[in-house]
C-alpha cells in the first residue's frame, strides 16, 4: 500500500518511491522534513481560530488531522484539514481537503497530485464529492485553490500505475529532470549517476 506522500514524492522524483519501497530500511530524515511537520502542527492550532475566508467559504465543518485509507486504490494518507461544506453555488455538499505547506508558495505538480489523491480518498470514505482542494502556504498565510479536473484525476491514476510497476519490478527509474531538486533530497547521496 502506498501513502499519499509517496505519490507526492513520486511526482517530485520517481526514485524516492524506489528507495522508500525497495530499500525500506533506509529512510533518511532531513531538517526540512522535521520543520515541515512542526510547522503543520502549529498551523493546525491556528486553523481552529480563523474563519473559512481564506478558502472562500462562509460556513463549513472543519475536521483536522484526518486519516484516510482505500483498499480499492491501495492508498492511505493523513490530510491536515477537511472542510465539509455546502457553501457553494449549488448548495450541495462538498468535501474540501486542505494541506498545510512550509513552502514559499510555488504550486508544484506534486502538491496538486497530493491534493487530488486526498480528494479521491475522501469521496470513497465519506461518500460526498470532492471537486477542489487547497494548499495553505504557511509562510505567506495564503490558500491556493486546486481544481480536481478530469486531467488531474487521470494523472493521479496513471502515476499510481507507474509507482506499482517500479515497486513490483524493483526497477530504478531515471532521475528527475530538475537537478535543483537533488540538492534538498533526503536520498541525494544514493544517486551516483546525478
Amino acid at each position: 500500500m502506498f501513502t499519499v506522500t509517496d505519490l507526492k514524492q513520486y511526482t517530485y522524483c520517481p526514485r524516492i518511491v524506489y528507495y522508500h519501497h525497495c530499500l525500506p530500511a533506509v529512510r533518511p530524515v532531513t531538517y526540512k522534513m522535521e520543520a515541515g511537520v512542526e510547522a503543520g502542527t502549529a498551523e493546525e492550532m491556528r486553523e481552529v481560530r480563523r474563519s473559512l475566508r481564506p478558502y472562500g467559504l462562509e460556513r463549513g465543518e472543519r475536521h483536522l488531522d484526518v486519516w484516510l485509507n482505500s483498499e480499492e486504490w491501495g492508498l492511505r494518507g493523513r490530510v491536515d484539514l477537511v472542510i465539509d461544506s455546502d457553501d457553494n453555488v449549488s448548495g450541495t455538499r462538498e468535501l474540501i481537503p486542505v494541506d498545510f505547506k512550509l513552502s514559499p508558495g510555488r504550486m508544484g505538480a506534486n502538491f496538486r497530485l497530493q491534493l487530488v489523491a486526498y480528494g479521491v480518498l475522501l469521496e470513497e470514505a465519506w461518500g460526498g464529492p470532492s471537486r477542489r482542494g487547497f494548499v495553505y502556504f504557511i509562510p505567506r498565510r495564503r490558500a491556493t485553490e486546486v481544481a480536481f479536473t478530469p486531467e488531474l484525476r487521470a494523472r493521479f491514476e496513471a502515476s499510481l500505475e507507474v509507482m506499482r510497476d517500479i515497486v513490483e519490478r524493483e526497477r530504478m527509474p531515471p532521475p528527475t529532470r530538475s537537478r535543483a531538486r537533488c540538492e534538498v533530497c533526503e536520498f541525494r547521496r544514493f544517486c551516483n549517476d546525478v
